[in-house]
């Protein structure tokens, strides 16, 4: 929901960077791995019972995942790098509700009911993407995609965010995981009610 917001925010001193990068030789790919890197030392961080100084790489990992799509547009985009972008992705929002399960095993429950409904949200989001592919949808208002970004309630921005407050709040870890999955729930049903109606002949 933030998304559009965010991008039009961040998107000029990105692509400035990114240019800036990409002068020097810097790669795509290798910006979403170095993110990647990052995002699981943030989760191992949360898991070994630090998850305010967790916030350092996490914010750091998100950079880079802004800046792998800058540096992207300012030399080549591929099919790969946006494949390789959303597969980080994937791994960094797993690790982290992992983590505060591995620092507290009462996280477990909250932390498992959270992995399921990102698994339900993620397969909306990304089988949605296949089939506006197919059709020859787009849409930039989350900037320029190697694949489809379908809007929803709950998006990057929101997530980063919720991340953040659990990192900050983290005695809180099990109501804030219940509210949000259930809200994943409620952004996944807006997508397929959405998919119904566009991908119905």
């Amino acid at each position: 929901m933030l998304d559009p917001a965010a991008r039009r925010l961040i998107d000029p001193p990105l692509n400035r960077l990114g240019h800036a990068l990409a002068a020097r030789g810097a790669s795509a790919n290798a910006v979403t791995l170095l993110g990647l890197a990052l995002g699981l030392l943030s989760a191992l961080v949360i898991a070994l019972g630090a998850p305010g100084w967790a916030l350092i790489p996490l914010l750091a990992s998100r950079l880079m995942d802004g800046l792998d799509g800058a540096v992207a547009r300012a030399t080549r985009k591929t099919d790969f790098g946006g494949y390789l972008d959303i597969w980080a992705d994937f791994i960094f929002y797993g690790a982290v509700p992992f983590a505060f399960a591995l620092a507290d095993p009462a996280n477990a429950l909250p932390a498992a009911f959270l992995l399921l409904t990102f698994y339900v949200n993620g397969t909306s989001f990304l089988g949605f993407a296949v089939m506006a592919g197919k059709r020859g949808l787009d849409t930039t208002a989350r900037g320029a995609k190697s694949l489809y970004y379908s809007a929803g309630l709950l998006e990057g921005t929101e997530t980063i965010i919720f991340f953040c407050l659990l990192c900050l709040l983290p005695q809180y870890f099990a109501p804030l995981a219940w509210g949000f999955g259930a809200l994943c729930l409620w952004t996944a049903t807006a997508r397929i009610l959405n998919a119904r109606f566009i991908l119905t002949d």
